[in-house]
């Protein structure tokens, strides 16, 4: 397997106050073989909600093409990449065209306090960055965070640095996170979540029914737009 990954070259800041706040969440699945299609109804419930911003990380770039490929089809979200031998100016455009996906939401829920409506609108597409650690956003040589409302950890990271270092690039301070577990990885998440001092809860669902996860998906999503609204 071909790993794109890197260590962050320093330690990265300790999370802000609002990542104590209980938006981080795991979702486990018995078998690794369900992991993509649990993935793929994820975010067909996601892609509903109107320039909603998701951010996707993978450890390696075998795991990043194989995600591109079972959700480019997704109807209602804009889909990025960014992998290591990505041109620089077409990195720059993705970085730049997910930020302004970002404004589009901050704009929406603004406008419209509360509204919890799907996207009708294929301009208002969800955006969305499949990214692997080696391709996260560079603080350190300039380059701004991608402030996503939602980063999913389809491959969970087995150091605190680099958990850390996602949210850090990639996720808004009011944003959710949700870490996709397979069996035995439920005990190094436990293990990262001792050691990062974040309190990691797991999806109030069971995971074998897939209508309750979509629908406690909404709830939390519901509940994003009202923290959002509450601090403007």
């Amino acid at each position: 397997m071909a790993i794109d990954s890197v260590d962050s070259p320093s330690s990265p800041s300790p999370p802000s106050s609002n990542f104590s706040q209980p938006r981080h969440f795991y979702l486990a699945v018995d078998r690794v073989q369900f992991k993509m299609e649990t993935l793929v109804d994820l975010l067909g419930v996601a892609g509903r909600r109107s320039s909603l911003p998701v951010v996707l990380c993978c450890s390696s770039r075998d795991e990043l093409d194989a995600v591109c490929s079972a959700i480019n089809n997704l109807p209602n979200i804009y889909l990025a990449s960014l992998y290591s031998d990505l041109a620089e100016n077409e990195r720059a455009l993705i970085l730049e065209k997910f930020r302004q996906g970002t404004s589009d939401w901050n704009r929406s829920i603004t406008a419209h306090p509360g509204d919890n409506s799907e996207n009708g609108n294929q301009d208002l597409k969800s955006s969305m960055i499949v990214v692997t650690d080696a391709c996260l956003p560079l603080v350190a040589s300039g380059e701004s965070p991608i402030s996503a409302r939602l980063l999913i950890n389809y491959e969970l990271p087995t150091k605190k640095e680099t958990y850390l270092r996602r949210m850090s690039t990639c996720l808004a301070s009011d944003g959710i996170v949700i870490n996709m577990v397979v069996g035995g990885e439920v005990v190094t998440l436990k293990n990262l979540e001792e050691s990062s001092g974040l309190v990691i809860a797991e999806m109030p669902i069971h995971v074998s029914s897939i209508c309750l996860l979509l629908c406690t998906f909404h709830m939390l999503l519901d509940k994003l737009n009202i923290l959002l609204c509450a601090d403007l």
